[in-house]
């Protein structure tokens, strides 16, 4: 496993290209409450003073300002800084700002926010027990802390990891759903509410976002099409192929907890 050091700097490394195609991304895919909805789930109330943590495009961020008096993203890559300003521009949303810094440690007072969150950054993250130890200190008695992220079946959590750091050398780790809830526990967090659903991608999209080294994007292809064509499912991603075109799904779980 890579150290702090270079575990981040592979972040800003693929992060810093892929900002402008991720914002796409996500742009595309907003729209409306889900399973697995952060903002839905937090329980966000108009008294809150929110941490977004490794917020990148924001777009998190600014869905949680709607709600909450103030919102503060904090993220690693500058680009991805870059774009989320871009996007609170756009929006108009003033109760929203923006630091530059690492989650670890993260560089706020204890007890400074009431809610906490953070969305599919954990399988990026060299010690997210760590973080989520740090999200656990800046956080109220009696705030939320909030984790949703990739949570690959058991069985296949090993080829999940490699296909994604494959396509994505940042990539380190995606937890099961129990290894996700045991992380909560060892921090002293009182478990709320855990709801797990699947957000379905067009496999293209994802890899317009994605800048591994020479020729691992076709290998991505290839696998993938394996899957689909064969009816199974080695990646832990459930392919299949609609009108000629590869469909891949993420499995993610939202979970929530209690500050004591």
């Amino acid at each position: 496993m890579p150290s702090h050091k270079e575990q981040n700097a592979a972040v800003l490394d693929q992060f810093t290209r892929q900002a402008e195609s991720y914002a796409a991304l996500v742009r595309g895919t907003a729209g409306g409450k889900s399973p697995g909805d952060v903002v839905a789930l937090s329980g966000a109330s108009a008294q809150d003073e929110v941490l977004d943590v490794a917020c990148g495009t924001g777009a998190l961020t600014l869905d949680l300002a709607r709600i909450a008096r103030r919102v503060t993203g904090i993220d690693l890559t500058p680009a991805m800084l870059d774009q989320a300003r871009a996007l609170q521009a756009e929006r108009g949303v003033t109760n929203a700002q923006w630091v530059e810094g690492d989650a670890l440690p993260l560089p706020f007072p204890d007890a400074a926010f009431s809610l906490v969150v953070t969305r599919a950054s954990f399988h990026h993250m060299h010690d997210p027990a760590a973080v989520l130890a740090q999200m656990r200190r800046v956080v109220a008695p009696g705030g939320r802390v909030v984790v949703s992220d990739l949570t690959p079946a058991p069985d296949l959590g090993r080829a999940f990891d490699a296909i994604e750091t494959l396509r994505d050398p940042s990539h380190v780790h995606a937890h099961t759903v129990e290894e996700l809830r045991a992380i909560g526990r060892a921090a002293g967090l009182q478990e709320l509410l855990v709801e797990s659903f699947s957000a379905e991608l067009p496999l293209e999209a994802v890899l317009a976002t994605s800048f591994p080294g020479p020729g691992a994007l076709d290998e991505v292809r290839r696998r993938a099409a394996a899957d689909a064509d064969e009816g199974v499912d080695r990646l832990g991603l459930a392919i299949r192929r609609v009108e000629g075109k590869l469909l891949m799904t993420y499995p993610m779980t939202t979970v929530v907890w209690a500050a004591p």
